[in-house]
């Protein structure tokens, strides 16, 4: 165990010494598979992102339950214990004289409201799930409808649906986008490493000559696709986390014109380790199918 240990952490730092004795072409290669990665992991943060604000939007998550005008205190009671085993702290009553007001503070509805000879608003339950899943939201809408004294549910659930849609089709061309680049990425570390093979051909040999195997050559060229993989990785994850302090103040500033309160989410530590390990492992992927070329020749 302790020597197939050395062997290995040999082999690792053969690999970085291949990267240091090239810096500008390990520099290149490694900023082209940082910038590969870092395109699609910006979609996927930036769908993140959006979903948080729509998440954050009230007109997204509201949704109101007008009672019948002549529900009484009883109904009114029945309601809230309802709702407090359903959505407990994710609710707030307003009855029809606190929208009356409301109404009348409104700019021209105040003459409106004063010829009125009685208020015809109804009392109601201001709803705001956490949970912003248009399924979700159906689910709730048709539970709470029949409920008794419950005359009508409010929720602009085609909004919804159209926002999710939009989500589901940004997340299928971030997959694809991320597929395309994974492919990239592995012909970058194939052809980096099969050009590392060809230029130390004679070495090889040599190595064969001695007695050496085609596991102890390689091993050196996959540990040199991993590092590559891996460094590209963490470049990604600088792009992005620098990216998003660029751009969290001036969508903040938006976001405040707007009346509202969003701060942009970069990339997490866990979000960045996941960069890494799959730079990694697409790095081993590319040298994996570029060292059969040793074992080839």
């Amino acid at each position: 165990m302790k020597a197939w240990l050395q062997q290995h952490l040999a082999a690792l730092v053969r690999a970085a010494r291949r990267l240091t004795d090239s810096p500008l072409s390990a520099l290149l290669s490694i900023l082209a598979i940082g910038i590969a990665m870092a395109l699609p992991a910006a979609g996927y943060l930036g769908l993140d992102n959006l979903k948080a604000l729509g998440a954050n939007s009230s007109s997204v998550q509201q949704m109101s339950l007008f009672l019948d005008t002549g529900a009484n205190e009883k109904t009114r009671a029945d309601i809230e214990k309802r709702l407090e085993v359903l959505l407990p702290g994710q609710w707030r009553f307003v009855s029809r004289d606190t929208a009356l007001r409301q109404m009348e503070a409104n700019e021209g509805m105040a003459e409106i409201v004063a010829s009125l000879p009685k208020n015809p608003l109804p009392d109601a339950f201001i709803l705001e799930p956490g949970n912003a899943d248009p399924e979700h939201l159906e689910s709730l809408r048709a539970t709470t409808s029949a409920w008794p004294g419950v005359a009508h549910v409010q929720l602009d659930s085609a909004w919804i649906e159209r926002f999710d849609a939009f989500l589901r089709l940004g997340r299928l061309a971030v997959h694809l986008l991320a597929v395309i680049f994974a492919v990239g990425l592995i012909a970058v570390t194939f052809n980096t490493i099969r050009l590392q093979v060809l230029g130390q051909a004679e070495e090889i040999e040599v190595a064969r000559l001695i007695g050496a195997t085609d596991a102890f050559i390689r091993r050196p060229f996959c540990y040199l696709g991993v590092l590559q993989g891996a460094l590209g990785g963490l470049t990604a994850a600088l792009l992005l986390f620098i990216g998003t302090l660029a751009l969290a103040p001036p969508v903040s500033r938006l976001a405040a014109l707007y009346g509202s309160h969003f701060t942009l989410h970069g990339p997490s530590f866990l979000h960045a380790l996941a960069l890494i390990a799959s730079g990694a492992a697409l790095g081993w992927l590319g040298a994996q199918l570029s060292v059969r070329l040793i074992r080839d020749r």
